[in-house]
Formats: structure tokens, sequence, C-alpha cells
């Protein structure tokens, strides 16, 4: 009887998963990203699929990110910029300098929207999973 018991509510627990599991979106993500009127600064291709970290990553960033800089890193007119762009490739802005920007913050210096504070309540891991889901932005139009 146990054993049954125990099935069901694995099978109950997965059900729930499921149904809660993101589904697919658009793949343009552009023009107006907020109610205030703000428009994108970019013009983002989402890949087919994401990995498992850039699910996770997705999710971290739209709780942590996505009011600053856009659903899908497509940025904010007179708010934050796109982080799909060529200036935040790898070769430019290693994986660390996205970690530093979440923990202490970042000095304005590639565009005119003045600083960025540190980023409350995130860790290393939550930024691991938020840059693999930037990255793979990224690759999906052509950033490497």
């Amino acid at each position: 009887m146990k054993l049954i018991y125990a099935i069901a509510v694995i099978l109950a627990v997965g059900a729930v998963g499921y149904a809660f599991w993101p589904t697919t979106e658009p793949i343009v993500q552009s023009g107006p990203t907020s109610s205030s009127g703000d428009t994108a600064l970019a013009e983002v291709i989402l890949p087919d699929t994401f990995s498992d970290n850039a699910r996770i990553g997705r999710l971290a960033y739209e709780a942590k990110c996505a009011s600053c800089h856009g659903i899908n890193a497509v940025g904010q007119d007179g708010v934050a910029p796109p982080l799909v762009h060529k200036i935040y490739e790898p070769s430019h802005h290693g994986d660390e300098s996205f970690q530093r920007a979440a923990a202490l913050g970042v000095q304005g210096h590639h565009w005119p929207f003045g600083n960025m504070p540190p980023v409350d309540g995130i860790t290393r891991g939550d930024a691991a999973m938020i840059i693999a889901y930037i990255r793979e932005l990224q690759r999906a139009n052509g950033i490497n």
C-alpha cells in the first residue's frame, strides 16, 4: 500500500511540474517591452530550444533582470542596454564581468544609461544560470 501511495505522489508532483513547465515563445521579441511605453533597443531571435541551465537562467533573468534589460534581453530605451549586443560578446565581456556586475554593480561606460546598481539576492550560481541564458540568446543572434 505504501508503494502505491508513493507512486501516486510522484505522479501528482510530475503532473503539477508539467502543468507549470514553460511554453514556447514567439521567435522574435521586439517593440514595446513594458507598460510604461519604453521600447526595445534590439530585435532578438530566440533559439529553438534552451539548455536546462539556460531555462533555469531565464526564470532568474525574468525575476531579477528583465525589469531593466527587457524581456529576452532586448534592452529598454532610456532604462538599460540590450544584452544581446556585440558589445557583450564573450571576448569583450566575459562571464566574470556579468558576475561582477550582478554582485558589485558597474559604472556606466558603453551606454548613456548611467550606473548599474548591484542586484540584491542573486548568488554566483544564479548569475551563472542567467549567463547561460544570455549566451544562448547571443549565439542564436550571431554573437559568439
